[in-house]
């Protein structure tokens, strides 16, 4: 890792759901430079075993600590789930930010005591998550569901159309005839189909996505940390994925409006080599004038 504070933040997901959280950082700290990767060659986490997640979200962190990232954002809630716990035991001197259903903000809005949740296995059946249950529901119901084939979807950029809504519509209404008033996003892609979802769900309903309050957190650790980028650094923008290069490229244009350059990254098979990869290349920048 780096101790410089014009050094990185690094996000790191399956996929281009952490766009969701990187957009937050960067509103939130627009001075900071960043790192993002997106291990595409293994999405969606959801459906792995949790060893497995474990393991691809630990040799991804450590590359992310080989290219002096200053603090590093596992903006996967399935990653978070799997492995958030043995990175910070294995790296006590970077700072990192993990993922997790909103389940205590959601179960202090509630007006009737009913808060759904939508998200992968892996993260409903972690016990992260039944820890958050136990020590945060005080009495509210939490119901849950799994949106199976929608993390690929929103890969594909399918984030609006008929199909989308009507499995929306279907895998909603359990939660909706529960009668909830809170609806949790517990997966960073989930945002994308937002304007479906506030459609759905009506009025009645917050959707609380973390994006904003993951971002937030960032903020404060690099203060506690002394590693906030001064107000006149220049950021740099870096994308990186282990699968195709066009398909995050296509994403970040379509997601988020923004143009940049996307380097395909070979991960080593364990976490001790991925250590060893190049330092990236600090000339790959995104487009300045796009939006976030």
């Amino acid at each position: 890792m780096s101790t410089s504070p014009i050094a990185p933040v690094a996000v790191f997901d399956s996929g281009v759901g952490g766009l969701s959280v990187w957009r937050e950082v960067v509103a939130l700290l627009p001075q900071e430079s960043t790192l993002y990767l997106a291990d595409q060659a293994h999405v969606p986490y959801g459906p792995r075993p949790p060893a497995e997640i474990a393991h691809l979200t630990r040799r991804a962190v450590a590359w992310l600590r080989a290219q002096g990232a200053k603090l590093v954002v596992i903006a996967c809630n399935t990653a978070s789930a799997a492995a958030l716990n043995d990175l910070r035991a294995q790296w006590p001197d970077l700072p990192i930010v993990g993922m997790e259903p909103a389940v205590k903000p959601a179960s202090l809005h509630t007006r009737v005591g009913k808060v759904g949740v939508i998200a992968t296995p892996g993260t409903l059946t972690a016990p992260r998550f039944h820890s958050l249950v136990e020590r945060f529901a005080n009495g509210v119901e939490i119901h849950t569901q799994v949106c199976p084939g929608l993390v690929e979807w929103i890969e594909a950029g399918q984030v609006n159309g008929p199909e989308v809504e009507a499995q929306l519509r279907v895998w909603l209404a359990p939660l909706l005839a529960a009668g909830i008033d809170e609806l949790v996003l517990g997966c960073t892609h989930y945002p994308f189909v937002m304007p479906l979802l506030r459609q759905i769900v009506g009025e009645g309903v917050e959707i609380i996505d973390p994006a904003p309050a993951v971002a937030r957190q960032v903020q404060r650790l690099l203060q506690a940390h002394h590693l906030v980028a001064p107000p006149d650094a220049i950021p740099h923008h870096r994308f990186y994925t282990t699968g195709d290069p066009t398909a995050l490229q296509t994403a970040l244009q379509r997601l988020l409006g923004w143009e940049a350059a996307v380097e395909a990254v070979p991960l080593a098979s364990s976490s001790a080599t991925a250590a060893t990869a190049p330092p990236a290349n600090p000339t790959t920048t995104a487009s300045s004038d796009a939006s976030a």
